[in-house]
């Protein structure tokens, strides 16, 4: 799941159609690209899509959707955000995504009102040959979440670039290996084995090796070359 682009704006929606102020019961904040929250969930999708190198633009509160309930009345909605991809790095389906981001209790006892805000979420996205999707703290709280929050700081930093090729190429030697195997394959003194550590995370939140990161990461996780 790249680094936010931070200056390119969307395409498709100007940007906020209404302004994300502080809540006295939820907490709001504003992410290192300036994107503004509402709640702790959508700081961590947020973090998600900073992690994930084929999101192109992220547009929070993108548009406001007028829809006809049943009886006749009619509604105002605004989704909480729209994802844009990249196409090279997402070639098989790069949709724009329109998402609710709510826990899952916030439906408790208004299903119906939602339900309606969902039909009408969805028509809007199909007419525009979008997606829309419901996204809960089921889909975003999980050891991806914890292995992201841990590696995005190591892709701020990275190190010395023929220290990066040293253990690709020791890696693609290997196949596949653990970060304990191929650091103690590189070397023998317990300090510059501490020293390779941060390079090989930084190789891993920038999806230069591979790693099943929906498990808890760790010194014996499963790595592989991906040349």
């Amino acid at each position: 799941m790249f680094t936010l682009n931070t200056t390119k704006k969307s395409q498709l929606v100007s940007g906020p159609v209404r302004e994300i102020g502080v809540q006295s019961r939820s907490i709001t904040g504003t992410m290192p690209n300036g994107n503004r929250y509402e709640s702790a969930l959508e700081r961590d999708f947020m973090l998600l899509l900073d992690f994930d190198l084929a999101v192109d633009v992220y547009t929070p509160q993108p548009l406001t959707i007028q829809y006809q309930c049943r009886d006749g009345t009619w509604h105002r909605y605004t989704p909480d955000g729209l994802v844009e991809w990249r196409k090279d790095l997402r070639p098989h389906d790069a949709r724009p995504l329109l998402v609710e981001i709510k826990y899952r209790e916030a439906f408790h006892g208004e299903w119906r009102a939602w339900r309606e805000r969902m039909r009408a979420a969805r028509r809007h996205a199909d007419e525009r040959g979008w997606q829309f999707l419901v996204i809960t703290e089921r889909d975003i709280r999980n050891p991806f979440l914890d292995n992201a929050r841990f590696l995005l700081p190591y892709r701020r930093r990275p190190g010395p670039p023929q220290t990066d090729q040293w253990v690709l190429d020791k890696l693609s030697e290997l196949i596949e290996s653990t970060p304990q195997e191929l650091i103690e394959s590189l070397y023998q003194d317990k300090w510059n084995r501490a020293a390779l550590i941060p390079v090989i995370w930084c190789l891993l939140a920038e999806r230069r090796i591979g790693c099943d990161l929906t498990e808890p990461l760790t010194m014996q996780s499963t790595l592989w070359t991906l040349r």
